[in-house]
C-alpha cells in the first residue's frame, strides 16, 4: 500500500471513529428545539414544560425555538437541513408528521423517512363540542341532529389542516355528513364565535377547550379517547356517548435529522423520558389534559411505527374530503 493510500485509510478510520467519539461526550453545548408553531399554542407549551427538564437530566440548556408557518411544516422542513448532530431537534405534531402528507401536494419532506424518531412526547384528547343554543344535549342528539340539519349545519375550524380542521373531518365522515366548514385565524378566533352562537360545533383538543367547557359558554358532548380526561372527567368517552368509532388523539412528537447517531439518540430519548416520569412534570401536563404514552410509544421504533399508522389513518380521510392547502 502506497503513502496515499496509507493516508487515505488512515482518514477514513478517523472519520469512522468520530462518531461513536462525539456521541460520547454528547452533549457538550446547547441544543436548540424547534417549535413548529407559534409561542404559547399547546404544543409549544408542552415543548417548554419537556424541555426545562430536559436540560436538568443533559446538563446543558434546550433552547426553543418558534418556527412557524404552514401548518408547521416550515418548522419541519427546516429541520431536514440541520446537521445530524442531536444539537438540533424538533417537536412533530398530527399535523407535521401524519395529516401533512396529504394535505401538502408539494411537502418538501417525507414523514416517515426524513427524520430519526426520539420518543412520542404526549397525546391530547379530541372534544366535540357546539354552541350551548344547539337543541341537542347529548352525542346521540348532535348525530341526529346535524343529519336532519347538514345542509344548514356548519363546523367552525382553525384553519386548512389545523387539528380542529381535520378531525372534524373524520368525524363528519364517521357519522356521513357534509356540512360546511367555516375556516379562522387559529382556535381563538373560532372558540369566539362558537360562544357567541355563530358556529354550530367544533372538533378540538381539550388544552383548547376546557375552560369554556367548564366555564358553560359551550357544550362538550364526549371526549374521543377510550377513558374519560382528567380535565374533564365529567364528560363521557365517545364509547360511552353511543359513537365508539370515533376515536382520535393529537399527539406531539420529538424528532432529530435524519441519520442522527444512535448513540445520540439514546442520549436524548433517556432525557425525554426523565421528564416523563418527573412528578412536577406529570402534573403539569395533566392539568392541560395530556395524556403521556405508553414505554412502546416513547422509545424511536415505538414512535416510527406510530407515525407510520398515523399517516395511513389520516390519508385517506383528508383524501377524501378533497382538501389540500399551500406551504
Amino acid at each position: 500500500m502506497n503513502k496515499r493510500h496509507l493516508l487515505a485509510a488512515a482518514a477514513a478510520a478517523l472519520v469512522a471513529g468520530a462518531v461513536p467519539a462525539a456521541a460520547q461526550t454528547f452533549p457538550s453545548r446547547p441544543i436548540t428545539m424547534i417549535i413548529p408553531f407559534a409561542a404559547g399554542g399547546p404544543t409549544d407549551v408542552v415543548a417548554r414544560i419537556v424541555a426545562e427538564s430536559m436540560s436538568r437530566s443533559l446538563g446543558q440548556a434546550v433552547v426553543i425555538e418558534n418556527v412557524s408557518g404552514a401548518g408547521g411544516t416550515t418548522g419541519s422542513t427546516r429541520l431536514t437541513t440541520q446537521a445530524a448532530d442531536g444539537y438540533t431537534i424538533m417537536i412533530g405534531h398530527t399535523g407535521t408528521h401524519a395529516a401533512s402528507v396529504a394535505l401538502y401536494p408539494n411537502l418538501r419532506y417525507n414523514p416517515a423517512a426524513d427524520f430519526t424518531p426520539i420518543g412520542l412526547v404526549n397525546t391530547n384528547a379530541i372534544l366535540i363540542t357546539a354552541k350551548n343554543a344547539l337543541p341537542a344535549n347529548t352525542l346521540a342528539e348532535f348525530v341526529a341532529w346535524i343529519k336532519a340539519n347538514e345542509r344548514t349545519a356548519n363546523n367552525a375550524h382553525a384553519g386548512i389542516g389545523s387539528v380542529s380542521h381535520t378531525t372534524c373531518l373524520l368525524l363528519n365522515s364517521i357519522i356521513g355528513v357534509n356540512p360546511q366548514t367555516v375556516p379562522y385565524r387559529g382556535t381563538g378566533p373560532a372558540m369566539n364565535d362558537l360562544v357567541a352562537g355563530q358556529v354550530d360545533y367544533l372538533c378540538d383538543q381539550v388544552v383548547n377547550v376546557a375552560p369554556q367547557v367548564r366555564a358553560g359558554t359551550i357544550k362538550a358532548f364526549a371526549v374521543a379517547q377510550q377513558t374519560r380526561n382528567q380535565a374533564l372527567p365529567n364528560v363521557p368517552t365517545t364509547a360511552e356517548a353511543g359513537l365508539p368509532a370515533y376515536q382520535v388523539v393529537v399527539w406531539n412528537a420529538m424528532l432529530a435529522p435524519k441519520g442522527t447517531p444512535a448513540p445520540v439518540i439514546t442520549k436524548l430519548n433517556e432525557a425525554l423520558r426523565a421528564a416523563l416520569a418527573d412528578a412536577g412534570v406529570r402534573a403539569r401536563l395533566a392539568e392541560l389534559g395530556a395524556d403521556l404514552p405508553s414505554d412502546v410509544q416513547v422509545s424511536p421504533a415505538g414512535l416510527q411505527a406510530f407515525i407510520e399508522a398515523e399517516i395511513a389513518k389520516w390519508t385517506p380521510v383528508i383524501k377524501a374530503a378533497g382538501v389540500t392547502a399551500t406551504n
